[in-house]
């Protein structure tokens, strides 16, 4: 039983920092200081999704689900939640290079926009 609530909290966990990874120039906006922290997360997000690694996250929530008496997954949280919730098919390499390349543009578009704006 803790196992899985470990794994639960580890896949919320993912789940938070991929959401910071896409959209957390939003909060830069108003938490100046996360700019550094930010786009380190954005680095390692788009070099996981470019290099085809898996995310050590997804490997300890496989851990805790296996000592939870559960079956853990094959490949990345990316491809194991959210592209089989977007997606009815395996995620691709060319997909996976495509998901690096939206990071990367939504978070250039963003902090362009706040660069033009002059929020520095």
């Amino acid at each position: 039983m803790l196992y899985r609530l470990l794994a639960d909290v580890v896949l919320l966990a993912h789940l938070a920092f991929i959401l910071f990874v896409v959209f957390g120039a939003l909060l830069v906006l108003r938490r100046r200081w996360l700019m550094p922290v930010h786009l380190l997360a954005v680095a390692w997000g788009i070099g996981i999704e470019v290099l085809g690694a898996v995310c050590p996250l997804t490997t300890a929530e496989n851990r805790l689900r296996l000592l939870a008496g559960d079956a853990g997954y094959s490949g990345g949280f990316v491809e194991h939640y959210v592209v089989a919730l977007i997606y009815p098919g395996a995620l691709t390499r060319g997909l996976q290079l495509g998901l690096a390349a939206a990071v990367l543009l939504i978070n250039a578009m963003l902090y362009g926009w706040m660069l033009r704006r002059r929020f520095w």
